[in-house]
């Protein structure tokens, strides 16, 4: 299944002019651990997915919310010629096709 099946919100947003913020929360723990524990969801997969360094994925899981927060770099920085997504309000649609298996 995709991620935008098992997630109840995704969403993306700039986490400064150099970063993007994708959050996933959950409406139960089960689906929150079956994400967190796929073998598809780890930072080199989510790097192939929006062509950067897999060194530079950080997935932060909040338990208690149900949610799990991946930061990375923008490929091109906010409001720098070229950005089609001054806020990072798209970005979303790669991580969320994800198959979690």
């Amino acid at each position: 299944m995709r991620l935008y099946d098992i997630a109840k919100i995704v969403r993306s947003k700039n986490a400064g002019p150099f970063n993007l913020t994708v959050d996933l929360i959950f409406e139960d723990a089960k689906k929150y651990e079956t994400v967190l524990k796929a073998a598809s969801f780890n930072p080199f997969a989510i790097a192939g997915l929006y062509g950067v360094d897999a060194d530079d994925v950080r997935i932060y899981p909040f338990k208690r919310i149900l949610a799990i927060k991946v930061t990375m770099p923008r490929p091109i920085s906010s409001g720098a010629p070229g950005d089609t997504d001054v806020y990072g309000s798209q970005q979303h649609f790669p991580l969320a096709e994800m198959e979690i298996v």
